[in-house]
């Protein structure tokens, strides 16, 4: 990697990865990142980036205006960590029990920042820069609130991106694809109530647990038989809460699913049929079920225009072999939420590397590859140049 960009971030690799580790050892979880917050805040105001804090409680937006250009853009990384224990011996590993950055939001925050200093130092652009700190995205709905707070309102954007790291995907390789690239999020629960009794007399119980098993079956049904075979859909049911003792036929059941699609209609259709059936089957038994929708985000969509500035970008900096087209993700990423609202932009993936040892994230093993930052920071700052001219 020879280009100008690079060669200008390359002498400071060693206080990023430095600064990365930093934040590795001092996760915190969602809504709760105020340590990181007040580090990413501190940094943007010492480099002079204009700073706003508090939306969506912890997010920070640094905002650097470069001569008298009109266009806006916004570039976009996650600062929250997941509420797991590390296990991976590394020298700089959590010092916070029960909580990792297992999905590399430490490595995020940090090669955004990375780019941040090149770009207030050298301030080789012309126009805004918005530069976004969002907290809560595993609650998958950081980014929803950052929105609804007003975000867009006090910061419009042209353009937006964000991108992920990701093993699996060779080293330093950009990850690119049109339309949808990350699966529509929504957790549900459904409480099945029955009557409850003694294990020896079943026939004066309604058993919700009986009720619950037919249900989870019930609802494998919605994939193949209500939703065409050229739409991925996924309905997990991930936890059945029900009694501990083996005598008693519990009255009450509490199921939790998620459901993942790649098109809003298909969502909808998945989303009522699970309503539909959990009702029927409930009903079948003399039971009745209550459907809650806890949580929701949408698809992820890239547009084309978005995605082949970051290719074209990519390609420049790297060369011609530096982007890859993508299948879609049944994974899901809040900055859905800003691409709705804003549509005109793309989320891409960072390779982390593909070798057979290498962790995937959510792994207690997993810790986000130091060797993307430069890569990661180089795109950034290039992406600005690009597009803010």
């Amino acid at each position: 990697m020879t280009h100008p960009i690079i060669e200008a971030l390359r002498g400071n690799e060693a206080r990023f990865t430095e600064l990365r580790h930093y934040f590795h050892q001092h996760p915190e979880i969602g809504f709760e990142e105020h340590n990181t917050s007040d580090r990413v805040a501190a940094l943007l105001q010492e480099w002079g980036y204009e700073v706003h804090r508090g939306l969506a409680k912890t997010g920070v937006v640094g905002t650097l205006k470069v001569g008298n250009g009109h266009k806006r853009l916004g570039l976009r990384a996650d600062m929250d960590a997941l509420p797991m224990q590390e296990n991976n011996g590394k020298a700089w590993s959590s010092t916070v029990e029960g909580k990792f950055h297992g999905c590399g939001h430490d490595g995020h925050t940090t090669t955004l920042l990375y780019a941040a200093e090149y770009l207030a130092r050298t301030r080789n652009f012309n126009g805004t820069l918005h530069l976004i700190f969002q907290p809560a995205e595993e609650l998958l709905y950081g980014g929803r609130v950052m929105v609804e707070d007003g975000l867009f309102d006090l910061f419009p954007c042209d353009h937006i991106f964000g991108l992920h790291n990701m093993p699996s995907q060779p080293l330093g390789k950009i990850g690119l694809r049109d339309g949808a690239m990350m699966a529509s999020s929504d957790t549900l629960h459904i409480e099945v109530n029955g009557v409850g009794g003694h294990g020896a007399v079943p026939e004066h119980t309604v058993d919700a647990t009986l009720v619950a098993c037919h249900i989870t079956i019930a609802l494998q049904s919605i994939v193949s038989r209500n939703i065409t075979p050229f739409q991925p859909a996924v309905v997990t049911v991930g936890s059945i809460q029900a009694g501990h003792a083996p005598n008693i036929i519990n009255d009450k059941v509490l199921m939790k699913l998620t459901v993942r699609t790649l098109d809003e209609s298909v969502r909808q259709t998945v989303l009522q049929r699970i309503h539909d059936i959990a009702v029927a089957q409930a009903e079948s038994f003399n039971a009745t079920a209550t459907i809650r929708h806890m949580n929701g985000s949408p698809v992820l969509k890239n547009t084309p225009q978005a995605n082949e500035m970051v290719r074209s970008v990519a390609t420049d900096l790297f060369g011609q072999d530096a982007v890859a087209e993508v299948n879609a993700f049944m994974g899901s990423e809040d900055f859905a939420f800003m691409l709705e609202k804003n549509p005109n932009g793309c989320y891409f993936t960072l390779g982390a590397g593909d070798e057979p040892d290498r962790c995937m994230v959510h792994n207690p093993g997993y810790d986000f590859n130091d060797n993307i930052l430069l890569t990661g920071a180089a795109l950034w700052a290039a992406l600005t140049e690009h597009y803010l001219r």
